[in-house]
């Protein structure tokens, strides 16, 4: 049976209205990406316009024949028709397991007047999902301790700590090469990520924007679905790395940082890997 690449950036995306029509799909990569300019049409949905100057997220998946002809009737798009929604073109899609090509649905030109307002973070997730009055956030790396909470003076934003959260088919790494050494990422190549979840109002977000960089593109938000307390929570807030390099070893007080936030939460096998990465890590010096 032939497959097809397939990536989408809207409400074909888990958990939104229209993500059951990819139901029996292939996911490929839930963190990817391609080049175009991303809008929020004021309709409920988004759309993509060309753009080689800015960055849209979204997943990747292999589909039948059967499911793109559906795709196309959700999108609007006929191959011979001169008046289309959208027009489904082939792009680069980047993931954290390389690039390759894709089928994505282009804004076509006659509907432009359809770009209402931009999303600056090309995440339409991101746009929409944060209009509410509180939300998870799974903390991973130093954001599990409360030192630096406490010296910024927004602790009070971090008591409620719903449980250890456990994050499938991701590794941790450390793939920001600060001047002291790496800053904790996660990576979509297998495994497991442990971390702690917090309840937070979503007034305490900037801090955590501008504590991780957001603005200069350090790391951007991303939402994930994780087990927390042997429940599945869908769309929970974290961090990843946006440039990802080569890993480094972490400076000793941010490995602190992870060890003491993470005691009591953080299964002992999952501490013992991390240790032993770092070691590794410290003797690649």
């Amino acid at each position: 049976m032939e497959q097809y690449s397939v990536f989408v950036y809207g409400t074909l995306r888990k958990h939104e209205r229209n993500h059951y029509l990819l139901k029996e799909a292939e996911l490929v990569a839930e963190q990817a990406w391609t080049e175009g300019k991303l809008f929020d049409t004021g309709f409920g949905y988004p759309a993509l316009q060309q753009s080689s100057n800015d960055v849209v997220y979204g997943e990747l998946y292999f589909v039948t024949e059967e499911q793109l002809r559906r795709l196309d009737e959700l999108e609007g798009y006929s191959a011979d028709c001169m008046d289309n929604l959208y027009n489904r073109r082939k792009k680069v899609i980047t993931s954290d397991r390389g690039k390759s090509q894709a089928y994505v649905y282009i804004i076509a030109d006659h509907n432009e007047h359809m770009l209402k307002t931009p999303i600056n973070s090309g995440d339409w997730k991101e746009h929409h999902f944060l209009n509410q009055d509180s939300i998870l956030y799974f903390a991973y790396g130093s954001c599990m301790d409360d030192a630096r909470f406490k010296k910024a003076q927004v602790d009070h934003y971090f008591q409620k700590v719903t449980g250890t959260g456990i994050l499938h088919g991701y590794t941790l790494r450390y793939s920001v090469n600060m001047h002291d050494g790496g800053r904790a990422d996660i990576v979509e190549e297998g495994g497991i990520v442990e971390g702690k979840v917090y309840e937070i109002p979503v007034n305490c977000v900037s801090y955590l924007y501008s504590r991780e960089g957001v603005g200069s593109r350090l790391y951007r938000p991303a939402f994930v679905d994780l087990t927390i307390n042997g429940t599945l929570y869908n769309d929970v807030l974290t961090f990843i790395v946006v440039n990802k390099e080569a890993e480094t070893a972490p400076p000793v007080h941010y490995s602190e940082e992870i060890i003491r936030g993470g005691t009591g939460y953080l299964s002992e096998s999952y501490f013992e890997e991390l240790k032993e990465h770092i070691k590794l890590l410290c003797k690649l010096k």
